[in-house]
């Protein structure tokens, strides 16, 4: 089966370099409003683990798509129209998390995104119309409120396009235990390495992070769990337990000893790697790999 055309159109939409100023623009005003870096992360979904945006999708989306369903049951009118306003409500939380997310992304996702919320933002005056025209008698207000449901369903699929085929909010380092081999592994001799110095070493393929301190060697995932970014080429922040690495892309930060997320936008940690050095030899391991 061969996919719909849409999805062409869309592949289409992340090549228009045309909307990169405007794109800018929107960035530039989403910075400016959510500024504290401990509120960025909440609205990341760094404390929960994964993006928090399609959680909160599910009021606005819920009581809309529910409000449609009264709206084919007469005598149901008060109700439909209080989850109307709710679902209007609900678009807040929705647009925080998504503009906030979306500031972060490559060139490309951002395009695709920026229709998807254009999408949302139609679909919202649809509804707000909706909430306005419900008056005794008419039909007006079902009628807007349908077409609301119709443009934030394609509002959806545009968003699954930006998730599924373009990989936003996915850990970019889920593959890594999957592709890396199990038990000890030769890396580098303790000596090469340069104390505080990130260093990116293959061992089967896969970029490793190493990073001396002292007779010490912490080892995590290269490739960003963001957007794939190479830690290796970021700057460590901080001393001793504290020590972080940050990504050069979008400045996430990773804990060394155990590569927690300290600051998104990731979400997901990065695999950490036991090591041990043996005859001036530093070894690693990948608990779970395999």
């Amino acid at each position: 089966m061969r996919e719909l055309r849409i999805v062409g159109l869309l592949s289409r939409v992340e090549g228009v370099a045309a909307l990169d100023p405007l794109i800018d623009r929107i960035v530039g005003s989403v910075n400016a409003v959510v500024r504290p870096r401990a509120v960025r992360d909440v609205l990341h979904g760094v404390p929960i683990g994964h993006p928090l945006h399609p959680a909160v999708v599910l009021l606005p989306l819920g009581s809309w798509i529910s409000a449609s369903l009264l709206d084919l049951v007469p005598g149901t009118e008060r109700s439909a129209r209080l989850l109307v306003a709710a679902g209007l409500v609900g678009t807040l939380p929705a647009s925080l998390t998504g503009f906030t997310d979306w500031a972060e992304l490559h060139e490309q996702q951002k395009r695709v995104g920026l229709l998807h919320s254009a999408a949302n933002v139609a679909a919202s005056g649809f509804y707000l119309a909706s909430f306005l025209r419900r008056t005794p008698g008419t039909g007006r207000g079902k009628v807007l409120a349908s077409l609301g449901l119709a443009v934030v369903s394609g509002s959806a699929f545009v968003g699954g396009h930006l998730s599924f085929r373009q990989a936003s909010g996915a850990n970019h380092t889920e593959h890594v235990p999957h592709l890396f081999p199990e038990g000890w592994q030769r890396l580098v001799e303790l000596d090469a390495l340069v104390v505080d110095q990130p260093t990116q070493v293959e061992v089967s393929g896969q970029p490793l992070l190493v990073v001396r301190s002292g007779d010490g060697v912490e080892v995590l995932s290269d490739v960003c769990s963001h957007l794939s970014g190479p830690l290796s080429e970021g700057r460590l922040v901080g001393t001793g337990a504290d020590a972080c690495i940050e990504c050069p892309w979008h400045e996430s930060r990773f804990l060394l000893a155990t590569g927690e997320v300290v600051h998104g936008p990731a979400t997901a940690p990065q695999p950490r790697f036991d090591t041990r050095v043996v005859d001036g030899l530093v070894e690693v391991c990948l608990p779970g790999a395999g």
